[in-house]
């Protein structure tokens, strides 16, 4: 594990817990330390807070993210703002915790984060097959394909880029097209976490995807049911 906080208590801290814990940390105190040490040692999961001198973490974010580099991260931020919070997620972040925060809280979030990815680190490939090779391992669902062994997907042959926590979601709905899923459920199968009803990422994935799913013109096919959850369907 790899974690980036500037604030030397809370770093010490964090990192002395997180070992107790059972996780081998390298800690560091900013971005531009953060970046060297995962591209000399690439780590499991990534903790970064946000605010740090040079360059922050959102850059980190963004940075990897560039690279290919798919590890988890996790963003630690004392913005309370949603639309900051976004912004980390739309730098390409996994989940964030706001401070000040409780230890069993990231515990809970770094476990559900490598849940999703066995643990793994790695790199998106450079290229890949217009089609994947194998037709029978295919997913289909009002219009959409989707290879989750090469993690593709596709609407109306347009092939859609999706980031890792997109893809699983719109997964989830494909596998279960047509039948209502609760916030909940939700939670549970893409995050291993029920982050409570005050919660934003859950809406903040669904609206990613329908801006990447729904060209002009088009049916919608990711519907709120309100007060419970969400549905995959055609109009």
């Amino acid at each position: 594990m790899l974690l980036a906080e500037d604030d030397r208590a809370i770093r010490h801290a964090l990192e002395r817990a997180l070992t107790l814990e059972g996780y081998r940390v390298t800690a560091v105190a900013d971005g531009v330390e953060a970046l060297a040490q995962a591209h000399r040692t690439p780590p499991d999961v990534l903790v970064l807070d946000v605010m740090m001198p040079g360059i922050d973490g959102l850059q980190v974010c963004r940075v990897l993210r560039a690279e290919g580099d798919r590890t988890p991260i996790l963003m630690l931020t004392a913005l309370v703002e949603t639309q900051d919070r976004i912004a980390g997620l739309d730098a390409g972040a996994d989940d964030y915790v706001l401070k000040p925060f409780d230890v069993e809280e990231v515990f809970a979030r770094l476990r559900a984060l490598l849940r999703r990815t066995g643990g793994a680190h790695g790199a998106a490939p450079v290229e890949a097959p217009k089609q994947p090779p194998v037709p029978e391992r295919y997913l289909e669902a009002a219009g959409l394909r989707m290879d989750p062994q090469a993690r593709r997907a596709w609407r109306d042959g347009r092939e859609l880029e999706l980031t890792r926590t997109e893809f699983e979601l719109l997964e989830l709905l494909v596998r279960n097209s047509g039948i209502v899923l609760d916030h909940s459920t939700i939670y549970d199968r893409i995050w291993g976490y029920d982050f409570g009803p005050g919660s934003k990422n859950l809406a903040v994935y669904v609206g990613y995807l329908r801006r990447k799913l729904d060209e002009p013109g088009a049916p919608q096919l990711i519907h709120t049911v309100r007060g419970v959850g969400y549905v995959l369907r055609e109009d």
